[in-house]
């Protein structure tokens, strides 16, 4: 898949604020500073469309990017930073739980990681949470780059372990600096859109 388009199209805290459910969507969702913004940037092949801080917990709505004027992709608020108050990091773990429970047209979450950590607790229920809603199975194991080739096996079998994926589920490691690992998220995109608009794939069961 090639992305020729890609515009913000809605910004959201509350449901009444989504867009129209005329098209899918897939969602990423991480820890806060795991490089969804980055990721973001690498697969519409611009610099700044999503925005990079170097402050963790700078995503703090549900943005909703239309690409190529067919489907969604959606950036989660990040999780498990410490910093925040409870309350607003209760307020966003509602935010996502809303948008995950009751969005008829979201056929998949992809879930980042960082490669050179374990996945935490919050990973892993967040995993489970995925699993539960038939969202689960693609992870993005990002920062590939900063870790060598000898370590990449086996940090990829560690969080497929951890993370208790099954055989079939994806694992695909990517490093926005280096630019790779995009080109596959987007055939994995591709596929469940078309699956989608086909109707092989159902609307998850709430």
């Amino acid at each position: 898949m090639k992305v020729k388009k890609a515009e913000l199209t809605a910004v959201a805290v509350r449901e009444e604020q989504y867009p129209s459910e005329d098209k899918p969507e897939i969602a990423f969702a991480g820890r806060s500073n795991v490089g969804k913004s980055s990721l973001f940037n690498m697969l519409v092949g611009r610099k700044n469309f999503a925005r990079v801080s170097g402050s963790p917990g700078k995503t703090r709505t549900i943005n909703f990017f239309e690409v190529n004027d067919s489907f969604r992709l959606v950036d989660l608020p990040g999780y498990g930073y410490a910093k925040i108050s409870k309350a607003q990091s209760r307020s966003w773990g509602e935010m996502i739980e809303k948008y995950m429970e009751s969005r008829p047209n979201l056929i998949k979450v992809f879930q980042l990681v960082d490669i050179r950590h374990d996945p935490s607790v919050q990973d892993i229920q967040m995993y489970e949470y995925l699993k539960y809603f038939g969202l689960d199975g693609i992870v993005v194991a990002t920062k590939s780059d900063k870790i060598s080739r000898n370590e990449m096996q086996k940090k990829l079998s560690a969080i497929r372990k951890i993370l208790g994926m099954k055989s079939e589920d994806k694992l695909i490691p990517v490093s926005s600096l280096k630019k790779t690992g995009g080109d596959i998220i987007l055939d994995e995109i591709e596929t469940l859109i078309e699956s989608a608009m086909s109707g092989e794939v159902l609307q998850h069961e709430i």
